[in-house]
């Protein structure tokens, strides 16, 4: 089947369930994990359909740091299992399933006067260490180079607004970076499509059990019942108004976006140390569209659950004085271009800081039959996704082959049914977006002046507005400029886009 998700097909995938299509699996969530369980289980044979109440990638699954991590963080505190996963699954997606969208970032600690030896020799220790999990991942240097320590003339080449007064030098190692999560979203949930799954956004689901759930087109306001040999549930934070008896745990992940001129327009991430804390640092990243996100907290969230979680102030002032520890300029709140913030879907474990809860998921089976899937991280949604579908074949009876996605390419990479491999000529940052796909977004625009730009001084062209609505499933402004591009993040340049983007939205 074909990868390509738009309105006619939502309008007929819809009509296909609420006249009794059968299915062996449905899923409700449609961030990364819930992209990933669909494509299991299409990728196998499974009849299948993903139901959404907003967009893909409307929650967590847009508003992480971009980053594919080695889980070095995880070693330092003793959970070799979740490290060497997570070292594992970057391989997989660095190397196979979507080398287009994950690419090695150098991340620099710079050699401060401030940093006393220990410091130095437990950072340094934390990369060999690193070193070591890549290796046993099996992902080559070529892919993820090695660390080691540089010059203090090669830390201010990388990351020109550091200190430089004492700067010693720097230590520099690498981990996965995406272009952007919710295009991982994105890719993952159209590659799923390919294999003949129905991704349904803007549609809710409530009553469900563990053979069945009631549908609500959120568009319309329709709604049916649908039966499915499995119902699961990969909400996230959310997940307990599917089912109430699950306990969370949130934390809240904010980040702040700036022009990446504000730091001298780095080539790598600067890596700053949290005073008082051990494993714990604040990331000021190169990204794309010319930004920086400086990131992150991790905050208790309790309460009520947003749909939008903001940051506070208080979040704001930290990472500002945080980072500004490391930098020979001063940073301030006017500076910051923009902010988002996350909430982590954490297992609740107890007391103690969200910073010290345990990354591991969990999968739960509710006294109404529904599968849950709980906690974990982006980095090993295909893992995750892998666990609760293995659990679903087992405890149901369905019949499926084993799982794929260990080599399974994604749209867009390379090997995938839907990739072109002539890219050559094409802007760099379209093809940094779609990979082998870019081809296919200039060649199928219809628009006038498909490679304009669609504001002055932004790299997104008015093709990418286009294969939005018409290949990825985008309905709305909101979906286009919030997710399927990353320009609205910056408010400015969000009101300069809007219009634009509804010359699509509206045709």
């Amino acid at each position: 089947m074909t990868a390509r998700l738009d309105a006619q097909r939502r309008t007929a995938d819809l009509a296909a369930l609420a006249d009794g299509a059968a299915l062996d699996v449905l899923v409700i969530g449609g961030g990364i994990t819930g992209a990933g369980i669909a494509l299991d289980a299409a990728s196998r044979g499974l009849s299948v359909a993903l139901v959404e109440k907003h967009d893909l990638a409307f929650g967590t699954s847009r508003f992480s740091s971009k980053l594919v991590h080695g889980g070095l963080r995880y070693l330092a505190s003793g959970n070799v299992g979740i490290a060497r996963r997570s070292a594992v699954e970057r391989g997989i997606l660095m190397t196979r399933t979507a080398p287009h969208l994950v690419h090695a970032m150098p991340q620099l600690v710079p050699l401060l006067g401030s940093m006393r030896r220990a410091e130095r020799a437990l950072v340094r220790t934390g990369f060999l260490a690193g070193d070591g999990l890549r290796r046993l991942a099996g992902t080559s240097a070529a892919v993820l180079p090695r660390s080691r320590r540089i010059s203090a003339q090669r830390a201010a080449e990388l990351a020109p607004t550091v200190r430089r007064d004492g700067l010693d030098g720097g230590l520099l190692a690498y981990d996965g970076q995406l272009i952007d999560d919710a295009r991982l979203v994105c890719a993952v949930a159209r590659t799923a499509a390919q294999h003949g799954a129905k991704i349904l956004t803007y549609t809710s689901a409530s009553d469900a059990t563990g053979t069945s759930a009631r549908l609500t087109d959120q568009r319309t306001g329709e709604s049916f019942d649908v039966a499915a040999r499995a119902v699961i549930n990969a909400t996230g934070v959310w997940a307990a108004d599917i089912d109430p008896a699950l306990r969370l745990r949130p934390s809240r992940g904010t980040h702040l976006v700036f022009d990446a001129a504000a730091f001298g327009n780095p080539t790598a991430a600067l890596t700053v140390p949290i005073p008082g804390e051990l494993n714990r640092f604040v990331f000021a990243m190169p990204e794309q569209l010319g930004r920086v996100y400086l990131g992150l907290t991790d905050e208790e969230a309790p309460g009520p659950v947003p749909e939008v979680a903001q940051p506070t102030s208080a979040e704001i002032d930290f990472l500002l004085a945080t980072v500004n520890t490391a930098l020979g300029v001063t940073l301030t709140a006017t500076d910051v271009i923009g902010a988002y913030a996350g909430l982590r879907p954490l297992v609740d474990a107890g007391e103690g800081r969200t910073a010290d809860v345990s990354r591991e998921h969990a999968v739960v089976a509710s006294d109404s039959g529904v599968l849950s899937i709980i906690g974990g991280k982006l980095t090993e949604y295909r893992y995750m996704a892998q666990d609760v579908l293995d659990r679903a074949i087992a405890l149901r009876g369905l019949r499926a082959a084993p799982c794929r996605t260990r080599d399974l390419p994604l749209i867009g990479a390379p090997g995938n049914p839907g990739s072109d491999t002539t890219a050559a000529g094409l802007p760099a940052s379209l093809v940094a977006r779609y990979g082998a796909e870019a081809p296919a977004v200039l060649a199928e625009a219809t628009c006038p002046r498909p490679g304009d730009p669609v504001a002055d001084g932004i790299d997104v062209i008015r093709a990418e507005f286009e294969y939005a609505v018409s290949h990825e499933g985008a309905l709305t402004v909101d979906d286009v400029v919030d997710r399927r591009t990353r320009i609205g993040l910056v408010d400015a340049d969000r009101q300069r886009v809007v219009e634009v983007a509804g010359e699509f939205v509206a045709s």
